[in-house]
């Protein structure tokens, strides 16, 4: 079935499906709202009339719902959470992923093949634990700030809430909010770096304007962050109506609400990527992987490789 056919009998089928016990009704009726399904039933962690300025810690709901699993690299787990939004997202998968990242070795691929971005998940090699799309990207080409190998490829960009992740040579992960790099460009301890927008938490989980941002559009998210832990955060959201058969339709939560999530899980610091059908993350698994892939090729990457300590002299 084509995308669009796919996307037509998805609205169909919304207009048509039954609201399960009531549940998404009373919620509507209190605002806008995100929940969790946990193993104590589903409990509200966000409202959109009463939302915080600030995510001091998680929501201890979403924590009891996450059960977090081994990948096949220490240091890196994954998890699950069923959410319920308005609208469209009502049915909200989303597959979180935590890295220390002292314990791995992060690295980007810029792919590009006669002027068209050319990553997908077919690219991911196999050593990589975690591979998904990175940064927006304008045309070809990623947008922003882009440091590989501890080389500049493309300068900085200038835009309304955006930030950029640090990896330094020793692997520890840095967060700069903000548009001003100028001074972080003669830098000589880092590895890697690349830019995106819109933040979704800066300084110390502190939730920005978003009053110059869409935020009532629902699509598929991808969110990249770091907890209070110095961990690295990562959560793509899936539309979960039919037993997961139409994943790869773009509907999900708004930026708020994305904002929400990930102060919700805990992080201090966050930044969307690229979402929409160009979201897509693999995660291997001891007994596979989490497949989630997009529609669209793009051309910047970012990977989660085992770290080799005898090549880092540790």
């Amino acid at each position: 079935m084509s995308r669009l056919g796919m996307l037509v009998g998805a609205v169909a089928w919304l207009a048509a499906a039954p609201i399960a016990s009531g549940t998404v009704a009373r919620l509507e009726a209190q605002g806008a709202t995100l929940a969790v399904h946990g193993d104590s039933g589903i409990a509200v962690f966000w409202r959109a009339a009463h939302a915080p300025r600030r995510w001091g810690t998680p929501h201890p709901a979403v924590l009891a719902a996450l059960h977090w699993r081994p990948t096949t690299a220490e240091g890196v787990t994954w998890a699950e959470l069923s959410l319920e939004a308005d609208g469209e997202a009502r049915f909200t998968r989303v597959v979180i992923v935590r890295i220390e990242p002292t314990r791995v070795r992060f690295d980007l691929v810029q792919r590009t093949r006669g002027g068209i971005a050319d990553w997908s998940l077919d690219e991911a090699p196999a050593d990589a634990v975690v591979a998904l799309n990175a940064g927006q990207f304008t045309g070809a080409l990623p947008w922003g700030w882009l440091v590989m190998s501890g080389q500049e490829r493309l300068a900085p960009g200038v835009g309304p809430l955006s930030s950029a992740l640090v990896v330094r040579r020793d692997g520890r992960v840095e967060w700069i909010d903000g548009d001003d790099l100028v001074s972080h460009r003669t830098r000589h301890d880092l590895s890697l770096a690349f830019q995106s927008y819109p933040a979704l938490l800066t300084g110390d989980g502190d939730v920005p304007s978003f009053l110059r941002i869409d935020r009532t559009h629902r699509d598929a998210r991808l969110a990249l962050g770091i907890d209070r832990d110095g961990r690295v955060l990562i959560a793509l959201t899936r539309f979960d109506a039919l037993g997961g058969l139409l994943d790869r339709i773009p509907f999900g939560p708004t930026v708020p609400e994305m904002s929400a999530l990930m102060g919700a899980l805990g992080a201090r610091q966050a930044m969307l990527l690229d979402g929409g059908i160009s979201a897509q993350m693999i995660v291997r698994t001891p007994d596979g992987h989490q497949r989630l892939a997009g529609t669209r090729k793009v051309p910047l990457a970012l990977m989660v490789r085992v770290r080799d300590r005898e090549a880092d002299g540790r």
